[in-house]
């Protein structure tokens, strides 16, 4: 049975010439042709020796994922849907600014957290993707997007804010963290790979011990009982808990701060109360916040927040010092948004069955 080296960050490439009897510079040596280069058959690599390449090409692999369908927004937000097998399929999207090129990645097919107003979580769980399903999206996207005229890498970040939370892939996910940190392959600065989660506190922790980057929480409520309601996982690792686990973070990481992500939910979490009860929260952990329009999608139940509420909540945080974005909606012309990420999930979670049932059975109740 052939491996697919796309699966193994540097060590485990060295153990894997190791154990064949090869020198350990050839897992630098094939991270550079695989990653830096963007080269998948082991014959055009040419300062490998023939002998070696034969054994490669009988013995293993570097196969990336298959692109199903590729999307281009009239904002030059690009977005592909990319083959998990089993009629899965999960998306990958890169958002173009003056400045940076930003990819953001998948980590599981669905989401089993199910926050209430996320098109990925309504979808359900099918599984995690593997090391090389993750890094073959920053590989597929490399080859796709080509170098600027200057023969810079197009993507300059990458975030972990696509399908999925990839706190609850962890192993797969740091590994794929560590290719893109490597040297010999994608040479990313810690500062500029950052990892959002919804609060998986144990495993925040773990990050912080194992492959520290930048680090963005997915917030969207200031208080237990309404972010118990929209963030489910909230009545595990309630805010304490989470302000804490921040705290603990930050001691470790390459930036000084935290971003929280949050959603504007018109008439849910965007009143001026919230904003105050925000800053009481976060009043010790150094952060700046990311302001979310509420992407639509079919039966979410949830509106966007009008502008002025959204202007007025951002003047509350910055009138007390905090740094405040709120994120251009990019790609909504494909389902590309933030939020709007869906790819083809069969669910094992028979998440959706589940809620047609409950619907249902509310419905014969009234009647």
């Amino acid at each position: 049975m052939t491996v697919n080296l796309l699966d193994f960050d540097q060590p485990k490439l060295v153990k894997f010439f190791t154990e064949q009897g090869e020198k350990t510079f050839r897992a630098k040596q094939l991270m550079r042709w695989m990653h830096h280069f963007g080269v998948h058959d082991f014959e055009q690599m040419t300062d490998i020796a023939r002998p070696l390449r034969e054994s490669l090409a009988a013995t293993a692999e570097i196969r990336p994922p298959e692109v199903k369908l590729e999307q281009i927004s009239d904002d030059g937000t690009r977005k592909w849907l990319i083959e998990a097998g089993g009629g899965n399929g999960i998306e990958t999207v890169f958002i173009p600014e003056d400045e940076r090129g930003t990819l953001c990645v998948s980590s599981q097919v669905g989401c089993a957290l199910e926050c209430t107003f996320c098109s990925t979580g309504r979808q359900g769980f099918n599984r995690n993707l593997t090391v090389a399903e993750i890094i073959g999206q920053l590989w597929v996207a490399n080859k796709a997007l080509g170098r600027d005229p200057k023969g810079d890498r197009i993507i300059s970040n990458v975030v972990m804010m696509g399908m999925g939370e990839p706190l609850a892939n962890f192993d797969n996910v740091v590994t794929a963290l560590n290719i893109m940190l490597d040297d010999s392959a994608y040479g990313l600065s810690r500062r500029r790979v950052t990892v959002s989660t919804s609060g998986l506190v144990p495993a925040m922790d773990r990050l912080g011990d194992e492959c520290p980057v930048a680090l963005a929480v997915s917030l969207h409520a200031p208080n237990d009982k309404l972010r118990d309601e929209i963030v489910p996982i909230n009545q595990k690792y309630p805010l304490k808990e989470l302000m804490a686990a921040c705290r603990r973070y930050l001691e470790k990481a390459p930036r000084d701060f935290v971003t929280f992500e949050y959603v504007m939910l018109d008439d849910v979490n965007d009143k001026l109360q919230h904003a105050q009860e925000l800053l009481s929260l976060v009043q010790d952990v150094p952060c700046k916040f990311n302001l979310i329009p509420f992407n639509p999608f079919p039966d979410s139940g949830y509106r966007t927040s009008s502008s002025d509420n959204i202007h007025r909540f951002r003047d509350v945080l910055m009138r007390a010092g905090h740094i405040v974005t709120t994120r251009k909606t990019r790609g909504d012309d494909i389902d590309a948004a933030c939020g709007q990420l869906a790819g083809q999930v069969q669910d094992k979670t028979r998440r959706v069955e589940k809620r047609v049932l409950i619907h249902h059975r509310q419905r014969q109740a009234v009647i």
